[in-house]
Order: structure tokens, then sequence, then C-alpha cells
């Protein structure tokens, strides 16, 4: 496999879109939710109703107009969804010599990296990748790990975001550290929030949590329940 695993920041990184029709559209969107400074958006044609709804986020600004080779001057990231293949060609040109990360929709051998698959639980993302050999499979695998992941895992992440700064504060070391966290995501509090069990939960954490810290588990487990 020649693609190397990797999830990358958009934080006020500037991307382009070329193309806006359907699988476009879901670009645009997963892009923009991502929280880039902006996302040019360049179609031929007006924007359709849906992508009108996308409009109202102030970081995309869409241009109806043909794509221009400086369209690409200073982006982070460019996916291009068109029908064109010139047009893909051109695009992939353009990113490679400058070295802009470049996506061209369902042609791989155009591209400098693919799109994944995502499961979104929460902060978990598992990302499925079958190195452009086959999405349809990719889609699948997600469908089936979207009904095993469910949203307890989101939930478990929130408690694990809040209680992990009070563990670090109490400056024990990483040993110790380590083997707390890993104690108790092997442990049956997953199980609780899935089944909606808060006393439980209540126990595991008292059971696993310096004495120090059981004053703050109401406030890792506030709104789980």
């Amino acid at each position: 496999m020649r693609y190397y695993p990797i999830f990358v920041n958009l934080t006020d990184k500037d991307c382009l879109v070329v193309g806006a029709g359907g699988v476009g559209r879901r670009k645009i969107a997963s892009l923009a939710e991502r929280g880039p400074r902006s996302v040019l958006v360049v179609d031929t044609r007006p924007p359709s109703e849906e992508m009108a709804s996308l409009l109202d986020n102030p970081v995309i600004r869409y241009e109806t107009r043909g794509f221009r080779d400086e369209d690409v001057e200073g982006k982070f990231i460019v996916i291009a969804s068109t029908d064109n293949e010139e047009l893909n060609w051109r695009v992939s040109n353009l990113c490679r010599e400058r070295g802009i990360l470049c996506n061209i929709v369902d042609q791989p051998e155009k591209c400098s990296f693919i799109v994944p698959a995502v499961v979104q639980k929460g902060d978990l993302t598992l990302a499925i990748s079958t190195g452009g050999s086959s999405p349809a499979l990719a889609k699948k695998i997600r469908r089936d790990l979207q009904d095993y992941f469910g949203s307890h895992y989101g939930d478990f992440l929130i408690l694990m975001a809040r209680l992990r700064p009070h563990v670090l504060g109490l400056a024990r070391g990483t040993e110790h550290n380590t083997a707390l966290f890993r104690d108790i995501v092997g442990s049956p509090l997953m199980e609780c929030l899935e089944s909606g069990d808060e006393a439980q939960a209540r126990s595991i954490l008292a059971a696993h949590l310096p004495q120090e810290l059981h004053g703050r588990i109401d406030e890792v487990l506030d709104g789980l329940f």
C-alpha cells in the first residue's frame, strides 16, 4: 500500500473544491466542518438548491465560473469532482507542481491523497481505505462498523477528555497514569454508558481513581446519563 494514513489539521487553512455536484457538495460540507479559514468552490453552474443551503456557512465562497490555474495558489488542499478528464488532469498537475495536497474524486491515479470512508462517533474517528481498489468495500465496512460502534464510544471519550487533565494534574508519573487509563478503558465503564447504569459507572470510577479525584466524579459524568 502506497498511502500513509494521517489525520490532517485544517484549522485556518484555505481549501479549493472544483465542481459542486452531488459528490462535490459532500466534500464541501465535510471540509467546512473541520475549521478551515476558507473553502473556495468553483463551478460553471449556479449553485443548486442543495448547495445554496451550505452557503450559510461563511467560510464557503461560491464562484460561478470556470476553473483558473491561479485558483490553486495558496491552497492547502484541493479537491476536484468533475466529469472533465482534461480539467481533472490539469488540476492534478498544477497541484503536484506546487506540492499541494490534491484529490480527484474516484481517480486515485491523479491524487496525492485519497479520502477514506469514515465512521464518526464524537471524537472517535475510524478511517477505512482499500487503497483506491474498492470504495464499495470500504463503504460496506463503514456500515458494519457504524452499527458496532455506538454513541456510547463518543460518550466514553467525553468522559476521558474530562478526566485526563485531573489525573495528569496529580503528577504521579507516566507509568502510574498509563496503568490507570488502561485499567479504566479495560473496565466495564463503557458498558455502563451503553446501558445507562450510572450507579455502576460511579462505582467503577471510585474503585479506580485515587481518593483525591473522587470529588471529580460528578463532573466527569455530567450529562452522560
